[in-house]
């Protein structure tokens, strides 16, 4: 509501003041000033379209009122009333009207364009709406201390037109850079700098705060305090305020004020306050505003408010028209009707999104943002698909030309191929004559040729011989060769010295003169031997010494004479020739001994070698010869050759010709196939392709309108369900498209998919595991092809199992708060990667803010992470994940991204599941069928990408194409494996339609899996707790299909797996669920499979769930209630059920007699009635007797699904803990009274994990404890031990931190890691704060107590065994009392659901008591001879049990019940423990069990010692809390009527007016005081009583007044107020009200009735003050006080002591009416009812109650006090009396009432007065 204040009143003559002469010329210019004004401070701040047109109404008749004739100018402020500051242009600033919009238009725009110069650029449409704002946000920051709050959804344009009007005032906008750690010292720091440059440097600047910067609700307690006073609060150290003093001083001593510091501060302050402007830009959604403006007053009372409502359909269609205008790929013609579709497409998902959140309760906001990225995908859309039809369209042609211009090439090619056919021939016949004449000279070659061949081997054998007989010539005188060396070496010693040396002996010895005479003789010339060999003739021939060295040198070595070598004999055999002994003599005749020496030898060697060199010249010779000749023959062969060439190169040449013509001949005739074969193989494509052509043309002309469609699908209906998106795409938008007065053109039929993806990316998709279904195909679409980053709602995450496999290795995958994960996004911004965030919680980082809404900078180069300017890659794309099932994501994300469901339908996972259950039962099908799906999805694939080739070949095939072979050849391979493909497509239907019969007789299993998936994903609406993830159903699933039993038959074999799944997910279920819901589940399992197989009607179901009974109808009989009676009228006019009320009319006694009975459910309805189907006895039952319906429902569930649905035994833990495992923790919710963890250590400890063996680790979670458990799970996840996580619920913050530590766990661990966890479940969904994905990977557990005797009583004894109850050596009496014991364990743990009066306060008894007390008793047995009963009774009773009582009321039921089970007739076989109940005889330990199954009477509050009236309250209650959520669990209807409905404010404003009126004047103590003359204890009790009233009744006038001003808008609404119209609306008894009241259980239309009775009596009883004739103890505050009174009238009239006094009760025949007077002494009250029996007037004793009759009036009962020790207390109940039926604390006093019947029937049946029922 809006409040209008002081400082609102002030604003308007201010803004008046904003004007300047110039424009107020004439009084209508005022009155167009006043008007803008007034609609500026006032209307501005509107929310509803009501209230502008309420406000509009005053102001007109206002102005009206004081001035005449001013129609005319209402008229044109009607059309446009601006006023702004900017009105000339940027540069004159001056406040003046803006005439036309087109002028407004014109300065906005170019005030845009010169911000976008120099800042980010923004992309505004400034539309009227828009400019509008610009000028209220300019006109606020213009104002003195002009601080604006802009109220809209996200995406309204708020922050973009504040940075405009910013800009337009030459102010600089701030905001906030959130980062990792940003808080308000940050803050501070931050708005620190901000009053710097305000009040220092005198800079204007304004503060831009938005919703997603606020991370801290106490960011909002510094911006109250600036906007307040403009002072926070330890903004500044002392040293900087000191600075600041300083600076501003100067400033201040110059405007002549006085040098202070208070002064200077104070003038920093105004200026910061006059300089710096508050900017706030809040979403409306939620009550996070409303909260925020009762925290901080000062974020809406201290600035002027602008509304940005939602937009109107005109500012649509002209946004869009704006854009549209620059789009050329539109007609013009249809842009108005494009512009018109889009806005109603816009508005028409705004109201389907209400209809959405009240069926669904699912959040879908569409904002502006949303609107402007509708229009972009649009032009893009357009553009892009436009191209590809083109495209396509020119390839097809393109086609069509080749094949069109190969027909017409095949004739010019035949003729061509004539002629060289011709040719051809020619070139054979000179070919022919030319290789006759080579054969001749090729004959004359190969003569001559075999003559060089025969020579040439001639020569061959010579050159042999030769080349041996050299070989051996070179070996022999190889021998000589050392020899020759010696001599040379010998030579070598001579000289001329030594030689001169050996000339000058005189006589040399013998030795000597030998040596020079054999050297005479060996060179005697031509043999001739000299005579003279003496000495001097050898001297004389050494003369010349170098002559004679030389002679030596050239000796002919080769030819001595024999002469010589004769005459040298003698020399040589002389012993003394040797030139070691020479040596001795003369050194040169030793070297010339030497010489000789190796000559003569080398010359033996070398006459050896002569005759073979002799021979070899010889060879030499002949082989030279030979040579010759044969040289001679090849030069002549070479002449033939050269001859032979030239014949030969005429012949090639010829051939080549030939063969060139004859290639030419065959390739034109290849070319001719080729095109014959092209044409005729392309055939079924030129008609396929024109067909094409010719639809793609359609499909151009029908663009604009299918990519609208398109764009719409893809924009908006992501996040809506099947049935939603089908509503909106065939039920509203496509009728409206045809609607439209230019008509859009549009594909009649059109399926948005087939636009956005062909066959072969969704078969590409479904290869990479994106599920068949057809909702999974339409979100990967949208996916794939939507602008903004997609979000996915995946809480069965398949979505994100299919983006994992598309993109693999390519994905980069992180989630928010993990380590560094924004250095992995800043990477991935840079390098152009593909980012996924998954697991997002509703409310995301607000540092991400730019990125979701891709808000770049620096021309779209850089986009900024909190306080970083990250590179961004074009190429970068960000998907994000959700798996969270129901998200409220806000307006502003939903803006930034395109919400996709991927919530799996039934539909889906029924084939998901049928895939499953068919891999099971019959691999080789399933894998067939697998193998089958994926062949067919390449087949697309591959079909797709061979038409594809085949028109880019022929596309790209230039000039003359027909010659490329390679071409036409791809081509026909491209036909051929199309159509090999195309047959085995067929082959594939015929197997696929096989498989898929088989298949089909799964599906009832998959079917009836799906179901109860969605039944079991249903409950959390029940309960926060109930989550269950798909994975753990499907590994249920499995199990179940492992355990059905075989079967032969294959039908009898689907029904075990159907019974398998069934029970298998009923037990997995079930045991994670609270008792009370556990029905509420079964009962809709039943209704939902019964629904599927059409068992049941769905309007019977419908009647049953919501029970439609008329109203106003009068019972006929006195058995059945109105309400009952109206429920069997409705029911009549169902067919089924005609005459059903004449029925009952007529035959009233048989009714009576079923519809009283104890147990109706189990009786035979009366009539033909019997022979109805189960539900509908189920609807009769439902409107006779609602109290049975739970027991009806669980027999209605066994006869359907059979007795184990019902059955309360509990699954062993250690079957449960089978199921577990590393990645299962057991989530146990804890109740009162029940430790589940004992289990948890007894199966540890069978196991071997104890904390003695440090394998087993128990935390107890609380302040501190985080890091210990986190520490005991890292090593049980290395180790393999067991840890125990005990209530998780008490640290909140930890476990986000808990859920991740699970799931990094949950994979690679050691395989005997261990969680169990439990946890306290929330009182409310609000205040649930266990994470989704702890529970729902977890097997959950409930160790409530079961309900029911059956089950109680099972669940005792299971804490036995047989050896416990052999161990006591007293068997018979141990036993029996275990047994009794038992029995009273059950019966107090189960007394607890009938409310109050089982017990008056809930105890948490546990199977800790049971057992102890066993043990007490076994110990007790073992010491003492007889049994202890007393003291037994007492130890369980008081201490035990008792231990947990604190009422004591509840102490004595505790102690009668033991009275009665455990005393000495036990063992005699004489009690019952309850009626048809004795205790058992001795048995074993199964035997007990099997008493229980066979002697237990059914279920009923007998089995308590309770009436069964007892139940009926309770049960009516549970069944109606049974129907009710099971109808919410019904699909619900989508239709959304509001006509008529009263709003919630009428309807509350209706009843305060009521009640203020009916509310009597509060009682004047006073003047009451003034007329009693004794203040009698009476008198003083009606006193109090009036003090009470006056104190409730003034506390109701004044909230009521409150609300009644809030309501009227002339008071802000408080909590206070809005708690009060909630609670009068709700028809609940208010808060405030109640702390001042009564204790009452009544709504509040009765209670108020009833205080009004109670003023009334008041009123009465203090008219004259003396006691009323029965006294309406019920009307009393404080009853005590009149009983009281009572005593203290009679103690005072007889003298007695009043502690010694006591109250007698007498019980009197008569009624109310009855009595004209009080009694003498004591007092008469009525107004009693008792609960739990009756009160039998004429026997004047208490009797069992009649059925149905819950709480009998009692008559008077005449009440005097007597002293205690008189009191007569033999057949006596002392009887409590109460307040109301909340016992306990309500409790007012003990009257004895008489009996004949043991006082503890009455105890255990609970009997009680109350004074309100």
């Amino acid at each position: 509501m809006k409040v209008v204040r002081f400082t609102e009143y002030l604003c308007s003559p201010q803004g008046l003041l904003f004007s300047t002469p110039e424009c107020l010329k004439q009084p209508q210019d005022l009155v167009k000033l006043y008007l803008h004004e007034s609609n500026r401070v006032y209307r501005d701040k509107m929310v509803e379209e009501k209230d502008y047109g309420t406000f509009d109404k005053i102001q007109l008749a206002m102005v009206k009122k004081f001035y005449d004739e001013i129609e005319e100018t209402l008229e044109q402020t009607k059309r446009m009333n601006v006023y702004c500051h900017f009105a000339k242009g940027i540069s004159e600033p001056c406040y003046r009207p803006v005439p036309t919009w087109e002028e407004l238009n014109q300065i906005l725009v170019e005030a845009l364009d010169n911000y976008n110069e120099v800042n980010p650029a923004m992309n505004l449409v400034l539309f009227e709406d828009a400019m509008c704002h610009v000028c209220r946000i300019n006109r606020i920051l213009e104002s003195p201390r002009g601080n604006a709050l802009l109220v809209g959804v996200g995406g309204s344009g708020k922050q973009s037109l504040t940075r405009l009007a910013a800009f337009i005032s030459s102010l600089e906008v701030f905001q906030i850079t959130l980062r990792k750690g940003y808080g308000i010292p940050e803050l501070k720091a931050d708005l620190a700098n901000q009053y710097l440059k305000a009040g220092v440097k005198n800079m204007g600047t304004v503060f831009l705060m938005t919703d997603a910067q606020v991370a801290d609700e106490q960011f909002l307690v510094l911006v109250n305090d600036f906007l307040a006073s403009g002072e926070i609060p330890d903004l500044f150290p002392d040293d900087e305020v000191e600075n600041i003093i300083n600076s501003v001083r100067n400033e201040v001593k110059g405007r002549g004020l006085v040098d202070s510091k208070e002064t200077c501060w104070k003038f920093f302050i105004e200026r910061v306050r006059r300089q710096l402007k508050v900017a706030l830009c809040f979403s409306p959604v939620g009550s996070r505003l409303r909260v925020r403006s009762r925290r901080f007053p000062a974020i809406v009372s201290c600035v002027a408010i602008d509304w940005f409502q939602e937009w109107p359909r005109e500012a649509l269609e002209s946004v869009s028209l704006r854009f549209l205008r620059e789009t050329e790929a539109v007609e013009d013609s249809l842009k108005g009707s494009i512009s018109k579709f889009m806005a109603y497409v816009h508005t028409s998902v705004n109201e389907v999104s209400r209809l959405y959140l009240s069926n669904e309760r699912r959040y879908n906001y569409t904002t502006p943002k949303s609107f402007l990225e509708q229009i972009k995908l649009y032009q893009n859309l357009i553009l892009k698909k436009g191209k590809d039809l083109k495209a396509k369209m020119e390839r097809l042609e393109n086609g069509l030309e080749k094949l069109k211009s190969t027909s017409a090439q095949v004739d010019e090619l035949k003729a061509k191929l004539a002629a060289q056919e011709v040719e051809l021939k020619q070139k054979n016949d000179d070919a022919d004559k030319l290789i006759q004449v080579v054969g001749v000279e090729t004959e004359k070659v190969s003569r001559e040729k075999a003559i060089a061949d025969e020579e040439e081997q001639k020569v061959a054998l010579i050159t042999q011989e030769v080349e041996q007989k050299q070989k051996d010539c070179e070996e022999d005188l190889a021998k000589a060769e050392p020899a020759l060396e010696a001599a040379q070496a010998a030579l070598n010693t001579l000289n001329k010295k030594n030689l001169t040396e050996l000339r000058s002996f005189g006589s040399p010895p013998s030795a000597v003169s030998n040596v020079t005479a054999a050297v005479m003789v060996l060179m005697a010339p031509g043999g001739r031997i000299p005579k003279d060999r003496s000495w001097k003739a050898a001297k004389a021939a050494m003369a010349r010494v170098d002559g004679f060295l030389d002679s030596l040198i050239k000796f002919d070595k080769e030819n001595i004479h024999e002469n010589c070598l004769k005459a040298l004999q003698p020399y040589l055999q002389d012993p003394k020739f040797k030139p070691e002994f020479v040596t001795t003599k003369s050194l040169a005749a030793a070297g010339l001994c030497s010489w000789v020496l190796n000559i003569v030898r080398f010359h033996a060697v070398f006459c050896e070698v002569q005759p073979k060199r002799q021979a070899l010249s010889k060879a030499n010779a002949e082989l030279a010869a030979a040579q010759d000749k044969l040289a001679s023959i090849k030069a002549k062969i070479a002449r033939l050759n050269e001859n032979l060439r030239k014949l030969t190169a005429k012949f090639e040449k010829a051939t080549s010709d030939k063969l060139k013509c004859q290639q030419e001949a065959e390739a034109t005739a290849c070319t001719i196939a080729l095109a014959n074969r092209l044409v005729g193989g392309l055939a079924s494509e030129d008609v396929r392709w024109a067909e094409a052509v010719k639809d793609f043309k359609q499909q151009q002309s029908t663009l604009c309108g299918d990519v609208l469609l398109i764009t719409a699908f893809v924009s908006y209906l992501g996040y809506f369900t099947k049935k939603y998106r089908q509503d909106l795409l065939d039920g509203i938008w496509k009728p409206y498209l045809h609607q439209l007065e230019v008509p859009i053109p549009v594909t009649p039929s059109l399926d948005p998919l087939t636009m956005l993806a062909d066959d072969a990316d969704v078969a590409a998709w479904q290869n990479e595991g994106l599920p068949a279904d057809r909702m999974s195909t339409e979100n990967a679409t949208i996916l794939s092809n939507c602008e903004r980053w997609p979000l996915m709602v995946d809480p069965q995450l398949q979505g994100i199992k299919w983006i994992k496999t598309k993109y693999g290795e390519d994905l980069r995958v992180i989630r928010i708060g993990q380590k560094g994960y924004l250095d992995t996004l800043e990477q991935a911004l840079a390098a152009g990667e593909l980012v996924l965030i998954e697991n997002l919680e509703e409310f995301v980082d607000p540092v991400l803010g730019p990125l979701l809404g891709r808000e770049t900078i620096k021309k779209g180069r850089y986009i900024k992470i909190g306080d970083k300017e990250c590179d961004l890659n074009p190429a970068f794309r960000l998907i994000l994940h959700t798996k969270l099932a129901n998200p409220h994501f806000q307006p502003e994300l939903q803006a930034q991204c395109t919400l996709i469901n991927f919530t799996v339908t039934r539909d889906g996972l029924e084939d998901q599941l049928l895939a499953a259950v068919v891999n099971m039962e019959r691999p080789d099908l399933e894998e067939l069928k697998s193998s089958l799906t994926k062949q067919q999805n390449g087949f697309k694939i591959t079909l797709k990408t061979l038409e594809d080739n085949l028109l880019s070949r022929l596309s790209s095939a230039s000039g003359n194409f027909l010659e490329d072979t390679a071409l036409v050849e791809n081509l026909e391979v491209t036909k051929r494996t199309a159509a090999e493909i195309g047959e085995k497509v067929q082959e594939s239907k015929v197997t696929e339609t096989k498989i898929n019969e088989a298949r089909e007789h799964y599906r009832p299993a998959a079917a009836r899996a799906s179901l109860l998936y969605f039944t079991m994903n249903d409950l959390h609406a029940i309960h926060p707790m109930y989550q269950f993830s798909l994975k753990a159903f499907s590994l249920v699933f499995q199990k179940a299909i492992e355990r059905a039993p075989p079967e032969e038959s294959l039908t009898a074999r689907v029904l075990n797996l159907i019974d398998s799944i069934t029970f298998s997910v009923f037990q997995y279920t079930t045991r994670g669920l609270f008792e009370c819901d556990k029905l509420t589940y079964t009962a809709q399992v039943t209704f939902q499979i019964l629904l599927m197989s059409k068992e049941i009607n769905a309007v019977e179901l419908d009647f049953l769930l919501r029970y439609p009974a008329q109203t106003r109808v009068t019972s006929p009989v006195d058995f059945l209630s109105n309400h009952s009676w109206g429920g069997i009228k409705a029911l009549s006019s169902m067919e089924e059920f005609r005459n059903l009320d004449r029925d009952i009319e007529g035959s009233a006694k048989r009714w009576k007699k079923f519809v009283e009975s104890e147990c109706p459910e189990k009786e035979k309805f009366p009539q033909e009635w019997k022979n109805k189907s189960a539900l509908q006895r189920l609807c009769i039952m439902r409107a006779i007797r609602p109290d049975r319906m739970t027991y009806a429902v669980r027999d209605f569930v066994e006869e359907k699904l059979g007795s184990k649905y019902v059955a309360g035994r509990s699954l062993d833990f250690a079957t449960t803990f089978e199921e577990s495992g590393p990645a299962t923790p057991m989530f146990f919710i804890l109740s009162p009274g029940v430790d589940p963890l004992k289990d948890v250590e007894k199966q540890g400890k069978k196991l071997g994990y104890t904390f003695n063996n440090r394998n087993f680790h128990n935390v107890s979670l609380g302040q501190g404890q985080e890091v210990v458990a986190e520490q005991a799970l890292d090593l049980a996840a290395k180790e393999g031990h067991w840890v125990i996580l005990q209530n998780i619920h008490l640290v909140a913050k930890w476990l986000s931190s808990l859920e991740k530590k699970l799931e990094q766990h949950s994979e690679g661990s050691h395989q005997d890691f261990r969680v169990f966890i439990s946890a306290e479940p929330a009182p409310s969904s609000e205040g649930h704060i266990i994470p989704q994905g702890i529970l729902e990977n977890s097997i959950k557990i409930t160790n409530e107590a079961p309900t029911g005797m059956h089950a109680n009583l099972h669940k005792a004894l299971d804490n036995f065994n047989q050896d416990t109850l052999e161990m006591c050596t007293r068997e018979h009496e141990f036993k029996s009392i275990l047994f009794a014991l038992c029995y009273f364990h059950a019966v107090v743990a189960e007394r607890r659901k009938f409310g109050p009066q089982g017990w008056n306060r809930s105890y948490p008894f546990n199977t800790g008591d049971l057992t102890i007390s066993v043990n007490v008793l076994y110990n007790y047995l073992e010491a003492s001879s007889k049994v202890p009963y007393d003291d037994l009774r007492y130890l369980f009773g008081e201490i035990m049990y008792g231990g947990h009582i604190t009422d004591d009321w509840d102490r004595r039921l505790c102690r009668t019940y033991l009275e009665e089970f455990i005393k000495p007739e036990m063992l005699e076989g004489e009690l019952l423990l309850a009626p048809g109940f004795p205790l058992p005889a001795n048995m074993d330990y199964n035997g007990y069990h099997q008493y229980i199954d066979d002697a237990l009477p059914p279920e009923s509050p007998y089995l308590y010692g309770l009436h069964p009236n007892a139940e009926i309250g309770f049960l009516t209650q549970t069944s109606e809390k049974l129907f009710r959520t099971v109808l919410e669990m019904q699909p619900r209807d989508t239709s959304m009527g509001d006509g008529g409905v009263v709003t919630r404010e009428e309807m509350v404003k209706a009843l305060l007016e009521e009640m203020l009126e009916k509310l009597m004047d509060e009682f004047n103590i006073a003047e009451l005081m003034a007329k009693v003359e004794e203040r009698t204890p009476y008198a003083v009790v009606a006193f109090q009583e009036c003090e009470r009233m006056n104190i409730l009744t003034s506390e109701i006038k004044r909230s009521l007044k409150e609300l009644d001003l809030g309501l009227k808008g002339e008071l802000t609404m408080t909590s206070d107020m809005e708690n009060l119209q909630n609670a009068l609306f709700l028809d609940m008894v208010p808060e405030s009200w109640t702390k001042k009241a009564y204790p009452s259980t009544a709504s509040l239309g009765t209670w108020f009735a009833d205080l009004l009775t109670r003023i009334k009596e008041l009123e009465v009883w203090t008219g004259d003050f003396s006691l009323p004739s029965t006294v309406w103890l019920a009307g009393f505050f404080n009853p005590q006080s009149i009983l009281t009174a009572i005593m203290q009238c009679t103690a005072r009239k007889n003298g007695w002591p009043l502690d010694k006094m006591t109250l007698q009760c007498d019980v009197t025949k008569k009624n109310r009416d009855d009595f004209a007077s009080p009694p003498r002494e004591g007092a008469y009250v009525h107004g009693l009812f008792m609960e739990g029996a009756r009160w039998d007037a004429q026997a004047g004793i208490i009797t069992d109650a009649r059925l149905k009759e819950l709480t009998p009036a009692m008559p008077v009962v005449f009440l005097k006090a007597i002293p205690a020790d008189k009191q007569d207390l033999r057949n006596m109940y002392p009887c409590p009396v109460y307040k109301t039926r909340q016992r306990g604390p309500t409790y007012v006093w003990t009257f004895n009432l008489k009996t004949k019947e043991n006082p503890s029937k009455w105890v255990l049946a609970g009997v009680a007065l109350l004074l309100q029922v």
